[in-house]
């Protein structure tokens, strides 16, 4: 007789054991289950659903699983087996026949192979016969790598974590089969020049936790442990804080007093953290010996330079005894191995070369710690010292360093230096420390936001990744850096007393009071308000409107959204997670926050403002005024398709929006470099509107303008502008469902079709095109509207184009898209939508290009920002950045690390890629041909019929096999009244930038 608990899930069966015996000898675990839940079947058992398939990912349901392991002896793992070459799966005491026939290890449990196969997270992974394409897992961003990675991490923090028992169940992994199937997995992926190329810092990075009988990861080790007695004695706190910021020799020493002062309270395994962390900390600062990188040397390919480099090393370096030059030679050397490391040679040799490295930066690392400043000269060697060990450690890219490293050469003692120059080296060292921490970030924050949905613990990978590197000491010094300059020129940022003041930076003017609301979460799930002033780590694409805001990473000058802030002089910051994490101590408190234009930030509790402050507000309030939506010359009687070549800047605001007119214009003056396209006019959304609403008796335009007519009756009745903005809200939304599901009109559908055919030269649905929105409320004198509505991309098939249309009809009555209008506009039931529908350009990069310098503040730049693939840098991506100044120099302002791009293939929809960094987006070619496509744009579109500007311009454009297209071009607008601000001014006093410092 058998049964089955649907309680605990567990099945009492005769000869089970006979049965399970049997399957050991099959060749696939899979195979395993399918007989059992095949024996299962024909005996006329219902299983339940959890033993046939995974359940969809669910954070809780991972949770509970963890937590389960967590109290189980065995962990993730069913039992031991032996795994043999022939296939076949033996018990634990019946070995594998023959040498080295197979692995003995556990069997992960079916639920974690289910959660593996269907949701793609893995837990308790054993290396040995793990597959090196499986583990690399390339398709997925190498992401069973990086968790195998940031498990290492959680076992280390939380006492084993999924393994918390399992650590003592013997035999569910062997240490030497793991170390040689690490020695294996190396020689194999190391073969590949290129891919170590494109992922050189994750390689290096991985070789510090993948046993291969070389290296261990002995500074996270130090972390994890001081961070473990720290929670089991809160007076260890203090050290552990030492320990993770400015570790030392004497710290061995203090962890041993602190142990001797407790020693009642600790028990035997508490004990041995204290033995672990004293061991790892005297590895961490034993005396160097040559004889470290003996067995790694000798394995350099001869008369290369690295070999050369490494030579001169183990001759130099024993005899020196000066912390700046031994850390200048260990930089040096690291880096002529990372140069060299791509060049002809065995995976053999590769390995030594990365494992040479590791050991290179923790002997940098203990070193930096008795290099001691007095003067400033020494302090910008630093910085250039830093700058270099970290491209020689993968935190940069080559090309990246190469491209900064002119900013920041080495000082001469005895030299001068001007305040300028002084702020310019300041700016170069916190760019670095910015592209450095950003490398980080893009390789591993994905998979830390994945597994954080589940574990809030492994939100502390980054940071333990970041501070047990040589970043931990860049940071230090930069900030420090700051400090020097900002004191030299009297200016200070002052932010709510918090330390590191100098890695804040304003990006837009303006200044606000309001809530401060710290987003330690995804900002997609978090209800923004625009009365509060918020803290992001990453800015999101699609922002509603707010008070203020500052981020971690500042995506890019030029997105939609930086364009925004600028436009409507909301006050805009970067800062590090070192000052985000300061500031959340003033999480929900009332905060008056403002920003200059030269970027100084100013951050204070609202009661700590001064008469001046508060008379801003008062200033402000009699200032605002609402933008009235031009509607007087609206052409709304001739509702046909337009070709855009008959449209040019003079029909902007009459027949069309801005985006189109324009885009015409550009296709009269540039022909070889706009493509072809279509014109809805504002007649067409207008006739479309007259329609009635199926089901009613009243149309879409009524209707809309009903809704607005009873809010103004609500807001006679003194109805809350809250209550009144919910109504609106709602009503919208069901408008907008209903404008989404409008009939198309018989002639509208002919007029299109023989528009495509015409225009296009093919059938409606032989074009892929993307349908853009270009409303009547966009890029108005003192508003730009920039994203605010939908874009459509790539549609091919007729339905789709026609539901794409609907779609961008319907945008303008979103919640974002109706909450930043009404807040400047009079009349939002006056915002008309014309639609601009051109065919698709996979670009192989694109951007945004601003004929201004928005860093430099000067009118005689330009800045560029772009991404791989289409539609970059206007959602907030990462981009590749550069200023291109008026002296023909180009400096790059931030590299890409943005980790995935678009692509839109012929037959619609879009396909995402990955990214990697090794080589720049654009050329030098690129720049060239932006800087002349800029200067013809400057010299041609200001004289053209209906253009009212000279500039500066916002254009979005892409290269395609090295040409130029043009896609969009608006006026780039600023708040005037931000950057004309007194007070604002006065918080950035000017300062002699010819004043000569000694150094």
């Amino acid at each position: 007789m058998y049964s089955l608990s649907r309680t605990s899930h567990t099945i009492a069966l005769p000869d089970m054991h006979r049965f399970c015996q049997g399957l050991l000898f099959r060749k696939e675990f899979m195979s395993e289950l399918k007989s059992f839940l095949l024996f299962l079947f024909f005996c006329g058992l219902m299983l339940p659903p959890n033993m046939v398939s995974a359940q969809d990912a669910d954070p809780a349901r991972i949770k509970a699983m963890i937590d389960k392991y967590k109290a189980d002896a065995r962990g993730p793992y069913r039992d031991i087996r032996w795994f043999c070459k022939d296939g076949t799966i033996r018990e634990a005491r019946d070995p594998c026949p023959g040498k080295r026939p197979g692995y003995q290890h556990a069997r992960l449990k079916p639920e974690v192979i289910a959660l593996a196969k269907d949701d793609h997270i893995f837990l308790g992974q054993i290396l040995a016969g793990t597959e090196n394409d499986d583990f690399w897992d390339a398709t997925h961003a190498q992401s069973r790598l990086k968790q195998y990675q940031l498990e290492k991490y959680l076992r280390n923090t939380d006492n084993g974590w999924v393994n918390r028992r399992a650590q003592f169940y013997r035999g569910a992994m062997q240490d030497e089969d793991e170390t040689q199937w690490g020695i294996d997995f190396f020689d194999w992926l190391l073969k590949d020049a290129e891919r170590l190329r494109s992922h050189y810092f994750l390689i290096r990075q991985s070789a510090k936790d993948i046993p291969h009988a070389a290296e261990d990861n002995n500074v996270q080790v130090v972390r994890a442990v001081s961070e473990e007695i720290a929670v089991a004695f809160p007076s260890f706190q203090d050290l552990r804080i030492k320990i993770h910021g400015s570790p030392d020799a004497g710290d061995s020493g203090r962890v041993w007093d602190f142990q001797d002062q407790n020693k009642a309270k600790i028990n035997e395994s508490m004990a041995r953290k204290f033995d672990q962390l004293v061991c790892g900390l005297e590895k961490m600062f034993r005396p160097f010996r040559v004889s470290d990188f003996d067995a790694y040397a000798g394995k350099l390919p001869k008369d290369s330079k690295s070999a050369e480099a490494m030579t001169y090393f183990l001759n130099r370096y024993p005899t020196m005894d000066c912390p700046p030059d031994q850390c200048k030679l260990l930089g040096q050397t690291a880096l002529a191995i990372r140069r060299d490391i791509t060049l002809p040679m065995r995976s053999s040799s590769r390995l030594a070369m990365i494992d040479m490295s590791n050991k290179m930066e923790g002997l940098y690392n203990q070193v930096f710690t008795r290099w001691e400043v007095e003067y400033l000269s020494e302090l910008l060697e630093q910085v250039q010292s830093l700058s270099e060990a970290s491209a020689a450690f993968g935190f940069l890219e080559l090309w990246e360093y190469d491209q900064i490293r002119s900013e920041l050469p080495e000082p001469l003692a005895g030299d001068t230096i001007n305040l300028q120059r002084l702020s310019e080296y300041s700016d170069a060292g916190r760019s670095v420390a910015e592209w450095a921490t950003g490398m980080v970030r893009a390789t591993y924050m994905p998979v830390i936001d994945e597994f954080r949905e589940f574990e809030p613990l492994a939100a502390g990978f980054y940071d333990d990744r970041v501070r047990s590197s040589v970043l931990l000491f860049l940071g230090q010094t930069v900030s420090r850096l700051g400090d020097e300059f900002s004191h030299k020129a009297g200016l200070s940022n002052d932010v709510l007393n918090i330390k590191g003041q100098s890695s804040l930076r304003g990006l837009n003017p303006g200044f606000t009071v309001g809530e401060l609301v710290v987003v330690t979460e995804s900002p997609d799930e978090v209800e923004i308000s625009p009365d509060k002033i918020y803290l992001f780590y990453t800015p999101p694409s699609n922002l509603k409107p707010v008070a203020g805001i500052a981020t971690v990473t500042e995506g890019n000058m030029v997105s939609h959204i930086q364009l925004l802030a600028r436009n409507l002089g909301i006050p805009n910051a970067v800062l590090s997670r070192e000052n985000m994490d300061d500031i959340k101590s003033f999480h929900g408190q009332e905060i008056f926050y403002a920003v200059s234009n030269q970027g100084t930030v100013i951050m204070k509790l609202a009661d700590k403002m001064k008469p001046e402050e508060k008379k801003l507000f008062e200033q402000k309030k009699r200032a605002e005024e609402k933008i009235s939506v031009p509607v007087a010359k609206l052409q709304l009687t001739n509702p046909h398709v337009v070709n855009m070549d008959t449209i040019d800047a003079s029909h902007s605001g009459k027949i069309c929006g801005p985006k189109a007119a324009n885009l015409g214009q550009l296709k009269k003056m540039f022909p070889e470099n706009v493509v072809d396209g279509l014109v809805l006019p504002f007649a067409v959304f207008r006739q479309h509107m007259n329609q009635t609403i199926p089901g009613t008796e009243t149309n879409y335009w009524a209707k809309m303008i009903g809704i607005f007519d009873h809010a103004e009756c609500l807001r006679c009745s003194d109805v809350s502008e809250a209550d009144i903005e919910k109504y609106i809200l709602l009503q919208l939304d069901t408008l907008r469902t209903q404008i989404r599901e409008m009939p198309m009109l018989p002639e509208f559908r002919t007029d299109i079709q023989q528009q495509f055919q015409s225009v296009f030269g093919q059938p409606l649905g032989n074009v892929p095109v993307f349908i853009r929105s270009d409303t009547n409320m966009e890029d108005l004198k003192d508003f730009t509207g920039a994203g605010l509505n939908l874009t459509v991309f790539n549609v091919v098939e007729p339905e789709k184009i026609y539901q794409g249309i609907r779609d961008v009809w319907a945008s303008p009555y979103s919640e974002r898209s109706y909450k930043w209008r009404q807040r400047y506009l009079n009349d939002p039931e006056n915002v008309f939508p014309s639609i601009v529908i051109i065919p698709s350009v996979d670009g192989d990069h694109s951007g945004v290009m601003i004929t201004k310098g928005v860093s430099s503040r000067r009118d005689g730049d330009l800045t560029v920002a772009f991404n791989r693939g289409v539609g970059g840098a206007v959602d907030g991506q990462a981009a590749e950045s550069w200023l291109l100044a008026a002296n023909d120099t180009d400096h790059l302002v931030s590299p890409a690390r943005e980790t995935t791009y678009l692509t839109i293939p012929a037959t619609g929809g879009s396909v995402r890629k990955q990214a990697s960094f090794e080589n720049r987006i654009l050329s030098t070619s690129n720049l060239d041909a932006l800087r002349e496509m800029a200067k013809q744009i400057q010299e041609k579109l200001p004289n053209a019929p209906g253009i009212t500007t000279k500039g500066p311009w916002d254009i979005e454009l892409g290269f395609k096999d090295n040409k130029i297209w043009l896609f969009q071009v608006r006026p780039f607008v600023e708040n005037k009244a931000a950057a004309a601000s007194e007070y604002l001014q006065k918080i950035t006093p000017p300062f002699d930038t010819k004043r000569i410092l000694i150094l």
